[in-house]
């Protein structure tokens, strides 16, 4: 018997061929134009990529060099003793007498503009020198100690008294003003009161000998212009607030000791304000100065007697 399904199913057979090998073209076709377009994206990514990865590269050594700077920072910071260890190779100084003082300046902002113009200060008593109508008798020359003194004690600077102090000054600026501030008021005597402030370094590291010379240096201009020198010695401290850290105590006696020796060598009085000042530590009696560096009022009233001797005739 003849099978009549045969050609039918042999046509379905081919159709269901037909209809798999076009959608097998059609989905390789699909696939190509996809391969294709992914072929053509990944391009356009790669060109992208290649100047984003020179990129990250710069970026990567910039912050590894960063990285590196903040985990030293840290080390640093987490761990106190490695500062000190680093820092002990210099002990700190305790004052500003060193054996080296070149270093470069660091001028404070806000002197700098006086550091420019005029370091001595000279036009602080300027105006005041040339309003003198009596003559002067004595001009006390110094520092915020001697400034201070003249609301301290103001019956001391009467009858031809003058006070001429500076509050920071170093025995440099002092020197530097000592004619115009001294000499051409010509008075009989002139009281010296100079050193706090180079031993605290007010203008920088300086030495013992530096000191030294700007006290031989204004004692012989007065002498040569036949002015009478009263040269005090510096008062005690055993510290100094705006120089933390500094001691200041055996260098003062040290210098007090050189100022004594140096004034009764050159026949000039000495006036000593140490020995009534001070504690046993070498620092400022307590109910003499409130804050351990100049006198208040009942420390001026202790150095009125030296201070007569000194500039009596």
């Amino acid at each position: 018997m003849t099978n009549s399904l045969a050609p039918a199913k042999n046509s379905v057979q081919s159709s269901s061929s037909i209809a798999y090998i076009f959608r097998y073209k059609l989905s390789c076709q699909s696939i190509k134009a996809i391969v294709r377009d992914s072929v053509g994206v990944a391009t356009n990514i790669r060109n992208l990529w290649d100047p984003l990865e020179k990129a990250a590269a710069q970026m990567k050594q910039q912050t590894a060099s960063t990285l590196f700077a903040l985990a030293f920072l840290s080390v640093l910071m987490s761990a106190p003793s490695t500062v000190l260890a680093l820092s002990a190779a210099a002990a700190a100084p305790t004052t500003a007498m060193v054996s080296d003082p070149c270093l470069p300046p660091i001028p404070l902002p806000e002197v700098e503009e006086r550091v420019r113009s005029d370091w001595p200060n000279l036009c602080k008593y300027r105006s005041a020198n040339a309003a003198l109508t009596t003559p002067t008798k004595v001009v006390f020359i110094g520092d915020s100690i001697t400034e201070g003194w003249v609301t301290g004690d103001p019956k001391l600077f009467t009858d031809g008294v003058v006070g001429r102090g500076i509050s920071g000054q170093t025995s440099p600026q002092i020197l530097l003003r000592f004619f115009q501030d001294v000499i051409e008021l010509r008075p009989q005597i002139v009281h010296i009161m100079a050193g706090t402030n180079d031993i605290a370094g007010n203008t920088g590291p300086t030495t013992e000998q530096d000191f030294k010379n700007n006290i031989i240096a204004m004692v012989d201009l007065a002498r040569a212009h036949h002015i009478q020198v009263a040269l005090a010695s510096i008062l005690p401290a055993s510290s100094f607030s705006w120089k933390p850290g500094f001691r200041p105590a055996s260098t003062i006696r040290e210098l007090n000791s050189w100022l004594r020796s140096y004034a009764q060598k050159s026949h000039i009085r000495y006036v000593d304000y140490y020995a009534v000042l001070t504690d046993t530590q070498g620092g400022f009696k307590a109910e003499l100065s409130d804050d351990g560096v100049h006198p208040n009022r009942d420390g001026y009233a202790a150095m009125r007697e030296p201070a007569l001797r000194g500039i009596e005739k």
